[in-house]
């Protein structure tokens, strides 16, 4: 009998299972923070993905010593002025 209530593939989650985590978190963080809470998950997850995505995308070591070069020339600029 209990073989019933097993789900059907290992590691799936069932959709009673997610209406009780729900109903948990609503308790928990009241209807207020929930929405809040959501957002700011939702934030993460995207920043995360973007930084992983960029993880690929190295940039050439010519193009890197420019940026160094520039950023060295505008400090010079900037102490030359005061």
């Amino acid at each position: 009998m209990s073989v019933l209530l097993l789900p059907m593939t290992i590691g799936a989650v069932a959709p009673v299972s997610l209406i009780i985590i729900a109903a948990v978190a609503l308790l928990i963080f009241g209807p207020t923070k929930l929405p809040q809470l959501g957002r700011s998950v939702g934030t993460t997850v995207k920043e995360f993905k973007e930084g992983f995505n960029g993880l690929g995308e190295d940039e050439k070591p010519e193009e890197k010593k420019e940026e160094v070069v520039k950023i060295q020339t505008k400090q010079e600029d900037e102490t030359i002025q005061r």
